[in-house]
């Protein structure tokens, strides 16, 4: 029966695809001279809705100008409803592009993609795999075009959006605050309830000079799983990079940048770690995500092939192994509840870390860099003709320096508007308590605390100092609970442990509550830490 429906399927597939006709992206259509408007990307796939049973389109949320992020659900069969997966064998993969709106070929490569997955010679695909695409992401950033935007980069000639959204936020740097409506319908609406096992996150790089068109890494915060990221750094990750120069000719290394632009065997890093990006917060979700950066100095036409042939070799890796990824994450959420439960000593927490080389090296066809003399010395570079093959060290691997013991749960005491609304967004377990309760806990005490110099994404962002000290306090009926032993404790306590380098108190959201008008010190953080395992009176937060 089953084999029969898929037959079924893959006849209405083949008869549906005849109605694209020679449907072509704007990339396309322009010799590669244009990308797409935000009402070029509708009309596209509106046209493939059209004319297949196998794409739905949804809204995956409106930004502050008013237009709906359009997403594809792209299934054979295709499900109603992401409810309807949960007994299915098959993963789901979310691809995004155009993040930042200047960064344009992921736009082009996953209309593209979305447009070869319906047709029948992608069935294989899709027998293993639901696929999530969000072509233009960052909708309102995709509308103010202007050939003066990134003029570094090689094309398209006739210009390109710009890298904030509506609101002049970056929104690969919102993971954690959740500031803007566009990463807000990420987390609850593809996150939260459609649960993708593998997330790709389309950009295109800067930096350094090398002669391969794509790039690419995985998510690397070491409070994620490790056996995860040691998976995508020693399984998945080559095996892509396998697939994308062995079967599609395109070059290809993994992300990053030279350490020394002047000495190259210094090694290549891939320095951007903190949860704030989205690759590095799915991570700290224990779900799998890569980060894709085109080389801005190769032509446009290139980038794009290449960023769609690079989604391919994703999609056919993830299809050829649904059950070891599905067992795998299953198995880091048990081990998130396990360790939740324990309370142990020996569980930790990074509050500090650092990139350490991978067990192996990279080689990276480079080019040699010149300085351009400025008004303050050699501080400029540019390309030169200069070809040279080096391996060096990858700094990718992030372990921590700095670490305390993972409590058994957190204890908010002032129930602040924002912090309980940012939990709940991210789909964090809340309970409160039913009763008056005495409980033994751990409070920090400030000992020091000062903004940042510069403002950051509208923030001037906090760096604290201090100590926990236990006590003993009683908290009213009604006090918030968070506990760790849930798939998302890891992320509870980057958002509540106050010296965590991306967490509510770096981003300002207990400010008012943390010092007084006048005076000296500071009042109690309004977190505290149950560190032993406790018969806690509470129900969950609906």
């Amino acid at each position: 029966m089953k084999r029969f429906l898929f037959l079924t399927t893959l006849i209405l597939a083949s008869i549906s695809f005849q109605g694209f006709g020679q449907l072509l992206t704007t990339a396309e259509k322009s010799n590669f001279e244009s990308t797409s408007t935000y009402a070029d990307v509708i009309d596209f796939i509106k046209e493939l809705d059209k004319n297949s049973g196998f794409i739905r389109i949804d809204t995956l949320a409106q930004t502050t100008e008013g237009r709906n992020i359009p997403l594809l659900i792209i299934g054979n069969p295709l499900p109603e409803s992401y409810a309807d997966l949960e007994n299915d064998d098959r993963l789901v993969v979310y691809i995004q592009a155009n993040i930042h709106a200047g960064e344009v070929e992921g736009k082009e490569a996953t209309q593209m993609l979305a447009r070869e997955l319906l047709q029948t010679d992608s069935s294989e695909i899709l027998k293993n795999v639901v696929v999530l695409l969000c072509p233009v992401f960052n909708a309102d950033g995709n509308e103010k075009f202007s050939k003066q935007n990134r003029t570094n980069q090689n094309g398209p000639v006739n210009g390109v959006g710009v890298r904030y959204n509506g609101q002049h936020l970056d929104l690969n740097r919102d993971a954690m605050k959740l500031e803007s409506p566009e990463i807000r319908g990420v987390v609850t609406k593809i996150l939260n309830q459609w649960d993708p096992a593998i997330s790709v996150d389309c950009h295109t790089t800067n930096g350094s000079y090398h002669e391969e068109p794509v790039t690419f890494t995985w998510m690397m915060n070491p409070n994620g799983d490790r056996n995860l990221i040691n998976y995508m750094r020693d399984e998945m990750m080559p095996d892509v990079s396998k697939t994308l120069s062995g079967k599609y000719n395109v070059e290809n290394v993994f992300y990053g940048e030279f350490i020394d632009r002047m000495n190259l065997e210094k090694g290549w890093v891939s320095y951007a770690s903190e949860p704030r990006y989205l690759v590095n917060y799915i991570g700290v979700r224990n779900r799998l995500s890569i980060l894709n950066e085109n080389y801005v100095y190769a032509d446009f036409k290139t980038r794009v092939n290449g960023s769609y042939k690079l989604l391919r070799s994703i999609l056919e890796f993830a299809a050829a192994h649904p059950s070891e990824i599905k067992k795998m994450l299953d198995k880091a959420d048990q081990q998130a509840i396990e360790r939740g439960n324990r309370a142990a000593v020996t569980d930790s927490f990074a509050i500090k870390y650092k990139g350490y080389p991978t067990p192996k090296k990279i080689t990276i066809k480079a080019f040699e860099a010149d300085t351009i003399p400025g008004k303050r010395g050699y501080w400029r570079y540019k390309k030169s003709d200069r070809k040279v093959t080096v391996t060096v060290p990858y700094i990718a691997d992030y372990f921590a320096t700095e670490s305390i013991r993972f409590p058994y749960a957190y204890v908010v005491s002032i129930p602040v508007e924002q912090v309980i609304e940012n939990l709940k967004t991210h789909g964090i377990q809340l309970e409160q308590l039913t009763k008056e309760t005495e409980m033994k806990v751990e409070r920090f005490k400030i000992e020091k605390l000062s903004p940042s110099k510069r403002i950051n994404q509208g923030h001037y962002t906090n760096f604290v100092e201090g100590k926990y000290i236990t006590e003993t306090k009683t908290f009213p009926e009604g006090t918030y609970i968070i506990r760790t032993a849930q798939p998302l404790g890891s992320l509870a306590a980057y958002l509540l442990e106050p010296q965590t380098d991306d967490g509510l108190l770096k981003w300002n959201f207990f400010d008012r509550y943390l010092a007084p008008q006048w005076g000296n010190g500071y009042y109690p953080y309004p977190v505290y830490r149950i560190m032993e395992k406790s018969a806690l009176k509470s129900q969950n937060l609906k």
